[in-house]
Order: structure tokens, then sequence, then C-alpha cells
């Protein structure tokens, strides 16, 4: 879809959208039209429960008086409660109607109420954002769709005064949306095409942004005594990797911020089989990684001014005559032990290992990991936040604000020594569960134990935010690349310098 800038010209035809505040309010192009067509938009709004809230719109066909064969009224909601990340989410409503009703083109006429913080041409680079995130279809194996599945906007004109400062300001956020994509994608593909062997092959086309890229395989990793991420992935006939991703963007010599995730490219559970219902969901396990390599791809395509190294375990948790059995006992690259006393409670076994080659490598000054961890997660905070377990309050409290600003909202967790007792084990170290009470809770316990001294460590547990069944203004149903906007702004607003 290409979205384009513009000064204010006059009306454009086809599909128009303006826009309006609580109270039936019409900004200032919306009036123009109103009056134009002797006040059809205002009677359509009287006439309907159109209020101006946020994110609502109203569809007027052809009104007489404008070339316009149909005006959406979109809602901006309170002038002073626009944010950027509302106004984005207003940006994908007014794509989600245009696409509803079968328009091809769309205008966008931009005017900033009086008492908004945005001025317009920022208020127009955001709509642009929204519109494009909003745009987004993982539709490649698809060959027949019935033509009204078909989103049919295939371009967008911006109208705003001040149309050139709009164009840069939104250059300055093509990154997020590509970023979004690459993760989305990603998380979308199936398992058949991507497994450990392929998702590395994607993570090393980052190079190209200017990305130190290394993939580790299986012999090395056995040379570092990664035993507990190996354990999980023996069961498949799909080697493991990890992946090693440098962005040196920052001071020389300044210590880096770790980003690791998850990477189980598909969980069966191994030999602590899953149901069977469902388990085609699992394919999105790794969406902690896809996390991962998109954030190091947004930091390198805005050259982020900072030091920053993302790493992700992938592995397949497979049932065979070679996997890892309950009952187990392996030695992490820690030195700690673990019984595994779940193969499917995989997660913390490949990110211990991970958590730990980053320490001893890089000596990060933080680290923050995603990943799909525990489905108890899910049942304390359904799909509305993900959890975060941290060590170090200055960071919760950073990345919880980080996450409110972009929509990818955080709900802290507790961690504590009393959990820490349900995952002692009678012949090792710990053991992989603590059973089923504060399950979320215990998991992230065991990866507390691998975080050395008091390093500044967060935990996100994703699970019930990686995939959406039913979508949002920005974000379609499927894969969310929750976790990529988040650290952008957690690094913007803390990192830079």
């Amino acid at each position: 879809m290409k979205i384009v800038f513009a000064e204010p010209a006059k009306t454009p035809a086809g599909c128009v959208a303006v826009f309006a505040i609580p109270e039936r309010t019409l900004l200032g192009y919306g009036v123009a039209l109103d009056k134009a067509t002797q006040g059809a938009l205002k009677r359509a709004m009287a006439a309907s429960r159109f209020a101006g809230k946020k994110g609502q719109t109203l569809g007027v066909m052809a009104p007489n008086g404008l070339a316009a064969d149909r005006v959406i009224i979109a809602g901006l909601g309170p002038a002073k409660e626009i944010t950027r990340r509302s106004a984005e989410g207003v940006g994908g409503s007014i794509l989600a109607d245009a696409n509803g009703t079968g328009q091809k083109s769309l205008s966008v006429l931009v005017d900033a109420p009086s008492g908004s913080a945005l001025e317009a041409p920022e208020l127009a680079a955001r709509l642009a954002l929204g519109l494009r995130l909003r745009s987004y279809r993982f539709d490649k194996y698809r060959t027949k769709e019935k033509p009204e599945q078909k989103p049919t906007v295939t371009s967008v004109t911006i109208y705003v005064p001040g149309a050139a400062a709009a164009r840069r300001l939104y250059a300055g956020l093509q990154a997020v949306g590509d970023a979004v994509f690459l993760t989305r994608d990603l998380v979308s593909e199936p398992p058949n095409v991507l497994y450990p062997e392929s998702l590395a092959k994607r993570a090393r086309e980052l190079s190209k942004l200017g990305l130190k890229v290394e993939v580790l395989g299986e012999a090395q990793m056995r040379r570092l005594g990664m035993n507990a991420l190996l354990g999980v992935g023996q069961g498949s006939k799909r080697d493991s990797q990890m992946v090693v991703m440098r962005w040196d963007g920052g001071r020389r010599g300044e210590k880096p911020l770790a980003f690791i995730g998850k990477g189980v490219c598909f969980d069966t559970g191994g030999i602590s089989l899953k149901p069977a219902q469902g388990m085609e969901d699992m394919k999105w396990d790794m969406a902690g990684s896809a996390a991962v390599i998109g954030i190091m791809h947004l930091l390198a395509a805005r050259k982020a001014r900072v030091n920053a190294v993302g790493l992700v375990g992938l592995v397949e948790n497979m049932p065979s005559g070679e996997a890892q059995r309950p009952g187990d006992v392996v030695r992490s690259m820690s030195g700690q032990t673990v019984e595994v006393i779940n193969t499917d409670a995989e997660g913390r076994l490949v990110l211990c290992d991970v958590m730990w080659y980053a320490q001893e490598k890089f000596d990060p000054r933080l680290m923050v990991e995603f990943s799909t961890l525990t489905g108890a997660i899910v049942v304390a905070l359904g799909h509305e936040r993900a959890g975060l377990f941290c060590n170090n309050d200055n960071l919760a409290n950073q990345l919880r604000d980080a996450g409110s600003r972009v929509g990818e909202k955080l709900w802290r967790m507790p961690l504590g020594d009393g959990y820490d007792e349900l995952i002692k084990s009678d012949i090792a170290d710990m053991k992989n569960i603590g059973g089923r009470e504060a399950s979320s809770v215990t998991a992230a316990q065991f990866l507390k134990r691998f975080v050395q001294g008091d390093r500044p460590w967060a935990h996100v547990d994703i699970a019930g935010m990686a995939w959406s069944g039913k979508g949002d203004a920005t974000t379609p149903k499927g894969a969310t690349a929750f976790g990529v906007r988040l650290i952008d702004q957690f690094v913007s607003d803390h990192c830079e310098k």
C-alpha cells in the first residue's frame, strides 16, 4: 500500500476521510465538506450513534455537492487525550472502514484540533503509521480467495498543512513498520518452513543493516556446555541453533543492552506430549525470538545510538527415541544442574543457557528477555497484558511506561524466596517446574537463578500477547509483534545519548 503526503488542495474524489471530536464536532475540513453538502455530514452524525469518540467511524455515501463517492468521518476523541498511539489507532480504523466497502484509493484530510498535543504534521505521520500497520496481511500461501475477503485500498494520500514535515516524520517511522512486519511474518510462518536453521538464515539477513550476526551450531554449543538448550532439541532431526546479533551504535567500550528471546520453532511438549487440540498454534512458540530479531532490525534501521546485542535460542521440541525424558538431569552452561520433571517446560531450559552465554560473553548492563513461556500467564492476565517479572524497580517502571506509550501493556508480577522453594529438587540443584500453583512465577524464579549478581534483568511472558484471535485497530488477527515497539520506546527514552 502506497502512502504519500500532499498540501491541501481541492476536495479529492473517491473515498475521503475527515475528523471529528466528541459532541459530534467536525474539524475544519469536515466543516467545509459539510457546508458543500448542505449539512449532510451533520445530519448523518445526528442520525447515528457516532459521537466523535476515539476510533469511531461513520461512512456517508455519495453526498450531493462533492466529487467524493464516500466520506468517512473518524473520531479522534477529546483533543487533550490525543496521543501518538491513539492517532495510530484512528488511522487503522479508517483503513478498515475503507477496505470494508471496496474502496481502492483513500484521501485523508488532516487538521489537528485546538488543544491537541500533536500538531498537524505529527498527527498525519502517526495516522499514516496506523494505516500501514493495519494493512498487514500474511497471505503468501493462499491460492484462492473471495474478492470480498481481499483488502482493496492500494493508495493513500494524506493532505495536511506542512506536508513536507509530515513526510519527514513518517520517513523516520518507516523502520517501525518494517520491523513489525518482519516479526509478524516470522511468527506466522508454518513450522515446515520456519525451523531453527531457516530462522537463523533469516536472522543472518540483518547483516545488510550493519548488524554483526553469528550463528552457533550444536557442536559449538556443546563445547560451551549448553546442555540445557541442547537437551530440548535432541528429539528433533533439526539441529538447534543460537543466533547472536550485535549492534554497535553507542560509545566505544560501553556495555551493551542484551535482548534475549525464546525460539522454540515448534513445541509438541516432547515426551510430555501436549493434547492434539490447538497444537498447531505451537508454531508461534518462537515469538520471543521473532520479537528480538525485530528489535535488532529496528535499532539498526534507525541507527540507534546504543550498543545492543540480541540473542535467540532456536530449537524444536519433538518426541522421538532420542528425546529428553522426564527424570533426566542436565548440566547447564552455568554449571547448575536441572532435573527435568516435565519436558513441556522447555523454554526455560533454552533461555537459561542463552542468558548465561550473554553474560559471560558480553557482560551487559541489563537483560530483557521475551518468551511465550507459560499458559498460566494467560489465565492470570488474559490477552490484555504481558507478565513482567523483574529484579530491579527502576527497570520495571521504565519498561512499563514504555509499553504504555506504544500500547504494549505490562503487568508486574511477584518474585520471592517462597516461590523459589517450589523448584527445589531432591537430586539436582533445581527442577524445571514447581507444580500448578504460581507456575508463571516459578518459571521466572527458575530464570532468575541464572542472573549473575544484581544485574538488572526482566522476563516478559508474552504467551497471551504474541498472537491475537481478533486483532485491534492496528493489528489484524494473527501475529502481533509484541515487544518490538516496547523496546524501541524504552531504548529511545532511557538508553540513547
